[in-house]
């Protein structure tokens, strides 16, 4: 018995064909991940970090709030467990001392999560690749970006990375090989197409 007739079969065929032009024409890729990462002017909100150690039975917890500017940098107030201002750019790492903001010597891992904190919010997954295998999960509303060294150098300090996001950045998680993690959390995100005149100072000073 036949199950098709000739014209029921190429029906089939067609809908499979549109469905898979559908599908990829819907796909979430990497360039699109990039072009909404890119497009808020700025980004401002709360985090809370967690860093796991394996030595401390407990997280050590930090938090305060960020601003995002998509094309000058990021600005990072940590307001608990003590009070410090950073700054975070294509210059390096800046604090906030008595006499204005001073460069930093931040060397190893510690640098090197802030270079990719940094490309991360600001999607520039360009600059990812040089370093990382990128895999895109997801749609632009609920999107995971996992990241795997692809250099020796790096996959000695990181086992892999995973950010989260919608609009922007929500979550990020950096596995360290030694068994160490951190985890950050993004909430009470606002977007704004203008700094205000003390962020624009502290940005450009």
């Amino acid at each position: 018995m036949r199950l098709f007739n000739r014209p029921s079969w190429r029906a089939l065929v067609a809908l499979c064909l549109l469905l898979a032009l559908t599908t990829r024409a819907y796909a979430f890729d990497l360039v699109q991940l990039s072009l909404q990462l890119r497009e808020p002017t700025v980004v401002r909100g709360t985090f809370t970090q967690e860093k796991h150690l394996r030595a401390l039975p407990q997280p050590l917890v930090s938090a305060g709030t960020f601003v995002l500017a998509r094309d000058s940098g990021l600005l990072w107030f940590l307001q608990s467990p003590l009070q410090q201002d950073y700054r975070i750019s294509a210059a390096g790492i800046a604090r906030r001392t008595a006499s204005g903001w001073k460069q930093t010597s931040q060397q190893g891992p510690a640098a090197r999560q802030n270079e990719l904190f940094l490309a991360v919010l600001q999607g520039d997954t360009e600059a990812l690749q040089r370093d990382f295998e990128l895999q895109l999960a997801g749609t632009a509303q609920a999107w995971a970006l996992t990241l795997t060294p692809r250099s020796r150098l790096l996959a000695q300090i990181f086992s892999s990375i995973l950010i989260q996001g919608g609009a922007t950045a929500q979550r990020i998680e950096l596995r360290e090989t030694q068994g160490d993690s951190t985890r950050l959390l993004l909430t009470d995100i606002q977007i704004d197409n203008q700094l205000s005149p003390s962020e624009h100072h502290d940005l450009a000073d």
